[in-house]
C-alpha cells in the first residue's frame, strides 16, 4: 500500500504574471464522505493555465492557487460513500480516475435546466486557494484532492496516462461542443476554426462521425499538417491568406454555399465575426475557444438574415469526460491522437513547459510524476 506524506510537492501560483514556485502543500489528514485522495499520475498543460497564470482570464481566481487541471491519478485513500464512479463503475484503491469540477446537484440549473456546466455552486479545480482545507485543487501537485461532487470517471487499461490527462480537459471540452451541436451527417461540410489542440481534437472527431470533408484554418504550418493526419481534407492557414481568401475557398469546396457547420476554437475574438461569414445559410456555428474578456465587432444582422444557430459550449459534465476515453480507447490505435502531446517534463521544470506552451513551442506538454 502506497505511504500517503503530510506534503505533496506542487506548483503554485501566488502572483499573477508571476513564476509559479515549488511548495510543499498540505494532504489532508481527513477525507469527506465521498471525496477521494489520488496520487497524480500525469497532468497535461492547457492554453486555460497559461491565460490563468497571467491574469488573463474573465474568472474569478482565489489565489495562492496550485496550476493544473488536466489530470489523472491512482486512488489511494477514499472517503465514505465512494465507490462508484459517475458512470456506476466499481472503484477501488489503486484505480486511475478523471475527475471534474464540481456541480451541486440542487440548483435550477442542475435540476430544471439539466445544465451542470452552469452550476450556479460549481467549484472548479485550479480557481481555489491552497491555503485552506482540502489544498489540492490543482493538478501541477504529486496528490490530488477529488470533491464530494466531483465527478470521476474511471480510466478504461487501453488509454495510458498522458491521453487520459489529454481527455480530461481539452477532450471533454471538445465531446460537449458535439454534444451541444448535435449530429453531423455525412453531408456535412465541417470547418474548424484553430488548430491548438482543441482544434485537432475536434477535427478527429468530425472525421469519425462522417463529416463529408473537414477544413482547417489556423497556424502554425506544423499543427495544419497534424490537423491533415488527424483526418483534414483542407487546410487554410490565416498566415498565407486574408479572411476574404479563406471565405472564397471555403464557398468554392461547399458550391458557394458555405460550410454546414462551423467549430471556433481559437481564443482569438476576431475569430467569430469570420466564422459567422463562413457558416451557410441555416448553418451552425458552436463557439469554444472565447473565455478572455475580450470584445470584437460583428454585424449581428449577419445572424437574422442566414438565419445561424450560434451555439455556446462552454467546459462539460462528466459524459463528456467518459465519452472522450471511450474515444481515445476505441481510436488511439486508428489516429494519432498521440501526437497532439508533446514534450514530458517534470514537476521542477515546470516554467519552462508553460513558457513553451505559451510561445506555441509546445502543442500539449505534460507535466510527468513517477
Amino acid at each position: 500500500m502506497t505511504k500517503i506524506p503530510d506534503h505533496s510537492r506542487a506548483a503554485v501560483l501566488r502572483e499573477f504574471g508571476q513564476p509559479l514556485s515549488i511548495e510543499d502543500v498540505p494532504v489532508p489528514s481527513r477525507l469527506e464522505a465521498g471525496a477521494l485522495l489520488v496520487k497524480t499520475s500525469a497532468c497535461s498543460i492547457c492554453g486555460t493555465d497559461v491565460h490563468l497564470a497571467g491574469g488573463n482570464l474573465a474568472l474569478k481566481v482565489d489565489l495562492p492557487v496550485i496550476i493544473g487541471h488536466e489530470m489523472t491519478g491512482r486512488i489511494v485513500a477514499k472517503g465514505e460513500d465512494s465507490d462508484r464512479d459517475s458512470i456506476g463503475q466499481e472503484l477501488k484503491i489503486g484505480d486511475r480516475i478523471l475527475w471534474t469540477h464540481t456541480s451541486c446537484g440542487s440548483c435550477y440549473y442542475c435540476t430544471v435546466a439539466r445544465q451542470p456546466t452552469l452550476c450556479d455552486n460549481r467549484r472548479a479545480y485550479m480557481y481555489e486557494t491552497m491555503a485552506k482545507y482540502p489544498y489540492l485543487l490543482g493538478g501541477f501537485s504529486e496528490y490530488g484532492y477529488v470533491m464530494p461532487q466531483s465527478g470521476r470517471i474511471k480510466v478504461p487499461d487501453a488509454v495510458g496516462d498522458d491521453l487520459a490527462s489529454l481527455c480530461s480537459c481539452a477532450f471533454r471540452s471538445v465531446m460537449n461542443a458535439m454534444n451541444n451541436l448535435g449530429t453531423i451527417e455525412a453531408h456535412d461540410h465541417v470547418v474548424i476554426q484553430g488548430v491548438g489542440p482543441l482544434g485537432l481534437l475536434a477535427t478527429a472527431v468530425a472525421v469519425a462521425r462522417g463529416a463529408r470533408k473537414v477544413i482547417a484554418i489556423g497556424s502554425p504550418q506544423a499543427r495544419l499538417d497534424l490537423a491533415a493526419e488527424l483526418g483534414a481534407q483542407t487546410l487554410l492557414s490565416i498566415e498565407e491568406s486574408t479572411h476574404e481568401e479563406r471565405l472564397e475557398q471555403v464557398q468554392s469546396l461547399t458550391d458557394g454555399r458555405g460550410a454546414d457547420i462551423v467549430m471556433e476554437f481559437t481564443g482569438h475574438p476576431a475569430a467569430f465575426s469570420e466564422g459567422l461569414d463562413l457558416v451557410r445559410k441555416g448553418g451552425r456555428y458552436c463557439v469554444v475557444g472565447q473565455l478572455g474578456d475580450y470584445e470584437t465587432p460583428i454585424k449581428p444582422s449577419t445572424i437574422v438574415k442566414k438565419n445561424i444557430n450560434v451555439i455556446g459550449s462552454f467546459s462539460g459534465d462528466p459524459r463528456s469526460y467518459w465519452q472522450a476515453l471511450e474515444f481515445a480507447a476505441k481510436y488511439e490505435s486508428q489516429i494519432p491522437l498521440n501526437k497532439i502531446l508533446s514534450n514530458r517534463y517534470a514537476l521542477d521544470d515546470v516554467n519552462t513547459a508553460m513558457a513553451r506552451m505559451k510561445s506555441f513551442e509546445e502543442i500539449k506538454p505534460v507535466i510527468e510524476f513517477k
